[in-house]
């Protein structure tokens, strides 16, 4: 028997099976006959797609069209070739234009339409070209095709198909191949690509000229898309290697969402005018591989924030909710601070509020070695605000943008002669001078939800590693228990009746693995970190803890794990691996930035994540 405890006034459902979220998956489809290269794809959903051409050790003209299970030969183009654009939505009725041919990697501009059995020359496209994109939706009568290789560099130029002939319309702001498309000719989307880098520009199209709109998170080329201009998918591509990252487009901003569940660059995908049905197909290898991207049916239970349920398969009661269990993912990029620094303090309470200041920027003078500069980000921009009252580096930081405390810190070299013990308020506008601390200390991370409520654990004076805990009320500091190890430059996150501090540098030792909890009187020792490491930042709370980057031999980290109060689990890396004393903010789990630190070099590289709901067994017994 199971008895359900303490849930007076909560709904509960009960149900054989948990509810799935409402987001689309990757699933493994059947692999084509002939695996390739650069395939051309087209057909308007993911049981009508068609592989055109590609390259295995050699350009090739096979056609295969798949039923939703298994790809069937049919009959070859005429000219075999790979990275063809232009490509429609229809399974009867389609064109593959461009492309680049056998003999000496000629780019060609030739087009061939295709009625359902077989294709037949068409009127060349007027700019010959290989690896651009096209509209997703139509007839063989409106085809949109844009960018691309030509001859001699990348091409912007836009081209319309009327059935019969090519128009030249206006061309892409950013030049560029290896980019996907979606949409009409006459309200289309193309993003990502290559230049001399990858690039993440996204640019919308009106029928008569290119726009740009907001970037992908993953710069990236030889990527698939589809949908439509207001709800459109990226997936795949090579980002500097093969990537599996997905992002979903809204009309005004891209998601991460599920990725691939493998990495693939340089497939062929079909044209679907949805964000909710695509298919992938072939890449660089060759291969073979075949993913297919769909939502749940419309007849499933699906999962609601706030939910809970009993589940009478396995006799557990659970909930879904954002950052229940292990949060599921991924780091974006953010705006860059206005300088690069390093040994920098932040503050917050989320990646859309949080604060910088202190530091030492790039390049530093000899004379000023470290800043007072203050700056607040709202998730979209940095501005500057009144700065510290004393600059200083490696200083330490805790609180909201509106009610922080950053304390200690070093000011003049050498450091044992510049370590502080200053400490001061931010009320919101201006940083106030107050109690110092009662031993002087730097290099660690600061604990504390308000600039009344904080806790300075350990740090060091030059050489001496300080082993003592000071509590700040609001307006004093008071030696309390110390750690049951001696370390600095730990991370640290919670409050100072709840706090959690973890890995770190132990004298004379490598970096530590070691977790310790606070509850207001005393620390425990519990779950050692995955990855020992120095230097790294943590967000969150004592019981939903997170630890971003830092440092261990061979080198910087951009490890991310998370503590659920009883053990750690790795989840997505930064894309950016960062150490030295650098900011961050995040007070609940479910939403963290960090900004600035060393990847050797200074940074001023911003990244973010809100993390997705997940699901969590709640209690029973």
């Amino acid at each position: 028997m199971t008895t359900l405890k303490n849930l007076k006034g909560t709904a509960i459902q009960f149900l054989d099976a948990d509810p799935v979220q409402y987001v689309g998956t990757w699933a493994s489809g059947g692999d084509l006959n002939t695996g390739r290269l650069g395939p051309a794809g087209f057909g308007s959903t993911a049981s009508t797609a068609y592989a055109a051409g590609g390259e295995t050790t050699a350009k090739v003209a096979v056609v295969e069209s798949y039923n939703g299970t298994s790809w069937t030969e049919v009959n070859d183009l005429n000219t075999a070739r790979m990275y063809m654009t232009a490509k429609d939505g229809a399974s009867t009725a389609a064109l593959v234009a461009g492309g680049e041919i056998e003999s000496g990697g000629a780019i060609v501009a030739n087009n061939e339409l295709w009625n359902g059995s077989s294709f037949s020359e068409g009127t060349d496209i007027n700019t010959a070209r290989r690896n651009g994109a096209s509209s997703t939706s139509g007839t063989q009568t409106a085809v949109l095709g844009f960018a691309g290789t030509a001859s001699p560099g990348n091409t912007g130029a836009t081209e319309y198909w009327n059935g019969s002939s090519w128009t030249e319309k206006g061309d892409l702001n950013t030049a560029r191949y290896g980019l996907a498309g979606a949409g009409t000719y006459t309200s289309a989307i193309g993003y990502g690509g290559y230049t001399t880098t990858n690039v993440a520009n996204a640019e919308t199209f009106d029928g008569t000229s290119w726009t740009e709109t907001s970037d992908l998170n993953t710069a990236r080329r030889g990527l698939g898309g589809g949908g439509i201009q207001t709800a459109a998918l990226a997936f795949g591509g090579d980002s500097g290697s093969a990537t599996a990252a997905t992002e979903e487009w809204n009309g005004t901003s891209w998601t991460e969402v599920n990725d691939l569940g493998s990495a693939q660059r340089f497939g062929g995908y079909n044209s679907s005018t949805s964000n909710t049905e695509n298919l992938i197909f072939g890449g660089q290898g060759p291969v073979a591989t075949t993913q297919e991207w769909s939502f749940p049916a419309i007849t499933a239970t699906i999962l609601n924030e706030g939910d809970m349920w009993f589940n009478s398969t396995s006799s557990t009661l659970k909930g879904y909710g954002t950052a229940a269990g292990i949060p599921s993912t991924t780091w974006a990029s953010g705006t860059n601070l206005p300088i690069a620094l390093y040994e920098n303090a932040g503050a917050g309470a989320s990646n859309t509020a949080a604060m910088n200041f202190g530091g030492q920027g790039n390049p530093p003078t000899p004379a000023h070695p470290h800043t007072a500069d203050t700056q607040i980000y709202d998730g979209t921009n940095w501005t500057e605000v009144n700065n510290l009252n004393n600059s200083r580096r490696f200083l330490m930081g805790a609180g909201t943008t509106t009610s922080a405390l950053a304390f200690g810190g070093y000011t003049t070299p050498p450091q044992a002669n510049g370590t502080q013990v200053v400490t001061e308020t931010w009320d919101g506008t201006n940083w106030t001078e107050v109690s110092d601390l009662n031993t002087k200390r730097a290099d660690n991370q600061g604990i504390g939800i308000s600039d009344s409520n904080a806790l300075c654990a350990a740090g060091h004076e030059g050489t001496a590693v300080s082993s003592s805990v000071e509590n700040w009320n609001g307006s004093s500091w008071t030696e309390v228990a110390e750690k049951n190890s001696i370390r600095y430059r730990t991370a640290a996150t919670g409050s100072n009746t709840a706090g959690i501090i973890s890995g770190g540098e132990v004298p004379s030792t490598a970096a530590s693995a070691l977790t310790e909890s606070w509850n207001g009187s005393s620390w425990t020792e519990v779950a050692d970190l995955n990855t020992a490491r120095q230097s790294a930042v943590g967000g969150g709370t004592s019981t939903q803890f997170i630890v971003v980057g830092g440092y261990s031999p061979p080198g910087v980290k951009a490890n991310t794990e998370v503590y659920n109060g009883t053990s750690w689990t790795e989840i997505n890396d930064l894309s950016t691996a960062r150490y030295i004393n650098y900011g961050a903010s995040g007070d609940t789990g479910s939403s963290m930035v960090v900004f600035g630190g060393a990847d050797p070099s200074r940074t001023a590289a911003t990244e973010e994540f809100t993390a997705t709901a997940a699901v969590s067994t709640v209690t029973t017994s």
